[in-house]
């Protein structure tokens, strides 16, 4: 899968030169938390809701109403957005994005072509793809097991269910307790829960949550 899939197109921008409210009120009315900032046709920064929120009068002001919105009126994005942006570009492997998110603690990445902004992949758009591959609107019968670290060991866990006659709806592997072992997460449709814990003792070293 890779982000120009997945990203949220066509993509949602404010202007340099924009009112800070102006932009507020863009984000509520377009339900968005951040946005590529442009100015002549080109990308110039990332502004966000916090960003935002933090450029605006403390309820507790001492400021009249009217002194405020003139103040307000004056603070434009390009001086409370963020300059350095990270980019990617549409043929990047989802995981590589969801990585460069994670590692710089950022909410989302324009995607560019050729220089332009064609989307921006966010952190909603990767829990709906954690969502799908967990399986997580779909009913069935979910595992969490410990495994050895071994070649062979997922394929016995596959047959086994598949000669129970299961059908795996979603599976997933993590880091388990040392190099040694596995985290193993699947839902499976087809099969009770007995069935499924029937069909993977013995092979899994333990059985964490079957549900």
């Amino acid at each position: 899968m890779l982000v120009g899939e997945r990203m949220s197109h066509p993509v949602i921008s404010v202007l340099a030169e924009t009112p800070i409210q102006d932009a507020l009120a863009l984000f509520k009315k377009e339900h968005i938390r951040r946005a590529p900032v442009i100015k002549n046709g080109k990308l110039v920064g990332i502004i966000s809701e916090t960003d935002l929120l933090n450029a605006s009068p403390s309820p507790i002001s001492s400021l009249s109403i009217w002194e405020m919105n003139y103040l307000l009126s004056k603070v434009t994005v390009k001086q409370v957005m963020s300059k350095k942006v990270m980019t990617i570009e549409e043929d990047t492997p989802i995981e590589e994005a969801a990585r460069i998110m994670a590692d710089n603690k950022i909410g989302g990445l324009p995607v560019v072509r050729a220089g332009k902004v064609v989307g921006i992949i966010t952190e909603t758009d990767l829990f709906k793809i954690l969502l799908e591959l967990m399986g997580a609107r779909e009913k069935g019968v979910r595992v969490t097991a410990l495994i050895q670290n071994k070649p062979g060991t997922l394929a016995k866990i596959t047959k086994s269910i598949s000669e129970a006659g299961g059908d795996f709806i979603a599976f997933g592997q993590f880091t388990g307790e040392d190099p040694s072992t596995r985290l193993i997460t699947f839902k499976t449709a087809g099969l009770k829960k007995e069935q499924v814990k029937k069909a993977i003792w013995g092979i899994a070293k333990e059985v964490w949550d079957i549900r």
